[in-house]
């Protein structure tokens, strides 16, 4: 009874080009509902199933975690959107579900030093093809924050070393062109001199077959254990660290553009509070400046 609503809703999301990461945790979550839908035992048509299963799924089902249930609910959102778009059902009982809060955390970037180390350590074998490839990637992730699919995506073709640019796709599809850095153009114009074709993936592993995420996953996993670095290493993680110390000397709206954001409270989930700019401010403060009796 679901299924074939499934089916046809993720026909409709690639046509109207969800990402591959969103089809991914659709896929998922309403494999899901389709399941918990089915034991209980399951209404003659998709108008049988109430709110109140919604709500028991969302939030009870196989006790998720929070973030699990934002997922949920994003997920029923979609897909009931969908079926009363289409007149499957009369009234969307899913707007009615609320996201769960999700608690702040501290943002958690590379200090300075910490990727200095890591540039260190993949230059130490720049001179081999791997090593050229490996080094270019921890420089567009930690400087600009490109994310993991902006990355993978690139084809050489999207790359005019000459002009310093880079066309990158990012969420949704969408292209945007780019500005490359001086030292990031050097290293990539080594690394393309090892290319054998002009059109072809960009990052490609020994074999030349287009990287993938787990290649990544290695990548930042072998530098992380021989460097002693306990944090764990990921794209997300590198986007962090860029944006923490483009703010610090280009602030909030430059770092917006460089990631791409069309609004600026998504910039603010990176770019936190300077700790460094915080100590400068206090030490001027003028109510800092005063003096106990015992002082004079």
């Amino acid at each position: 009874m679901l299924q074939s609503h499934i089916t046809t809703f993720f026909e409709y999301c690639k046509v109207v080009n969800f990402s591959v990461k969103s089809l991914q945790s659709l896929s998922i979550r309403l494999k899901e509902f389709n399941v918990f839908v089915n034991k209980n035992p399951p209404p003659n048509d998709i108008k049988g199933i109430s709110y109140s299963d919604l709500l028991d799924f969302t939030t009870r089902h196989n006790s998720p975690s929070v973030h699990v249930k934002k997922a949920r609910v994003w997920a029923l959102r979609q897909f009931y959107h969908y079926l009363k778009l289409h007149n499957v059902i009369d009234d969307n009982i899913a707007s009615g579900l609320r996201y769960p809060k999700i608690e702040k955390t501290i943002p958690v970037y590379l200090t300075i030093d910490e990727y200095n180390r890591l540039l260190a350590y993949f230059c130490q074998s720049a001179e081999s093809f791997i090593g050229l490839r490996n080094l270019t990637i921890i420089m567009m992730l930690g400087i600009l924050g490109f994310r993991t699919g902006s990355i993978i995506s690139l084809n050489i073709q999207d790359v005019d070393i000459f002009s310093g640019l880079v066309r990158i796709t990012e969420k949704g599809g969408r292209n945007r062109p780019f500005v490359l850095p001086v030292i990031i153009c050097s290293v990539l114009r080594q690394y393309l001199d090892h290319m054998p074709y002009l059109r072809s993936p960009l990052f490609v592993t020994e074999r030349h077959k287009r990287i993938s995420s787990r290649t990544l996953q290695h990548i930042f996993r072998h530098a992380a254990d021989n460097l002693g670095i306990e944090k764990h290493l990921h794209a997300h993680l590198f986007r962090h660290t860029a944006a923490t110390h483009l703010n610090k000397v280009a602030g909030t709206n430059i770092t917006q553009s460089v990631l791409g954001h069309s609004q600026r409270k998504n910039t603010l989930k990176y770019a936190h509070l300077n700790p460094d700019k915080y100590a400068d401010y206090m030490r001027s403060h003028p109510f800092m400046k005063f003096q106990t009796a015992k002082e004079e």
